[in-house]
């Protein structure tokens, strides 16, 4: 069983960054696909980024690209999502989540979830 705990969330203004990190226990994160999703109020929960175990490969959103940076360290359990050039649409709930599988974006396909940071990105 993994248990997943982000933080880093917080309030920015228009075009700042941030870091999230994802800190796992339980279980090591060497073996698996990790991932961040985001949930703005009244919509469905939306794939972000993920990276192979490896940490080869990302692959991101559209609306995220040249923007955000999925990053992971194994030695230390975390996984890190930098977020640059924030935008008011950025502002959501944002989760990390554990897979073994690759490449997917659907939710359904990630078995473990952490419980989530708000990210607020003031105009």
């Amino acid at each position: 069983q993994v248990q997943l705990v982000e933080s880093g969330g917080g309030l920015v203004q228009d075009g700042g960054s941030l870091t999230l990190s994802c800190a796992a226990s339980g279980h090591t994160l060497s073996t698996y696909t990790m991932a961040w999703f985001r949930q703005a109020p009244g919509k469905e929960r939306e794939f972000v980024g993920g990276i192979r175990w490896t940490g080869s490969s990302p692959y991101y959103t559209e609306s995220v690209k040249g923007r955000f940076t999925i990053s992971r360290d194994n030695a230390k359990d975390t996984v890190y999502l930098q977020m640059n050039n924030l935008k008011p649409e950025d502002t959501a709930v944002y989760y990390c989540a554990a897979t073994f599988l690759y490449g997917y974006t659907e939710a359904r396909n990630y078995h473990y979830w952490g419980q989530g940071t708000q990210v607020t990105v003031s105009e």
